[in-house]
């Protein structure tokens, strides 16, 4: 577990290794030491790819390891300003396989949350 992501709000894990990779729990934008989340869009989308990271970096992963991330959105609206944020992260060419989605409710009202699947090889 990282202290340097926020810890699980319920009976789960940041993450569990199986079959050659990694699962990580969905992310908030939400600081590891914060009870509040970031303000928008943009701002949590960052911290939320920075909490994957620390979750990575305790198996001694980066985010080239990503393989596949889901993010999900309180409102499709927000999509081009997430993207934005996002392809700070990812390169295009060797960006992982994604999906996105509007869903009714996240925790703590969060406007997205990404969970993501790693490479241990």
């Amino acid at each position: 577990m990282s202290s340097m992501a926020p810890e699980p709000i319920g009976p789960y894990s940041q993450g569990v290794a199986s079959g050659g990779y990694v699962f990580l729990s969905g992310q908030v934008g939400r600081k590891h030491d914060a009870t509040e989340l970031e303000k928008g869009v943009a701002a949590q989308t960052e911290q939320a790819i920075l909490n994957l990271k620390a979750v990575l970096a305790e198996k001694n992963l980066t985010l080239d390891n990503v393989v596949k991330t889901t993010v999900f959105l309180a409102d499709m609206n927000d999509f081009a300003e997430m993207n934005g944020v996002y392809a700070q992260f990812f390169d295009e060419n060797s960006a992982p396989a994604r999906s996105t989605v509007q869903v009714a409710g996240l925790p703590l009202a969060a406007d997205m949350e990404i969970e993501a699947i790693a490479s241990l090889g």
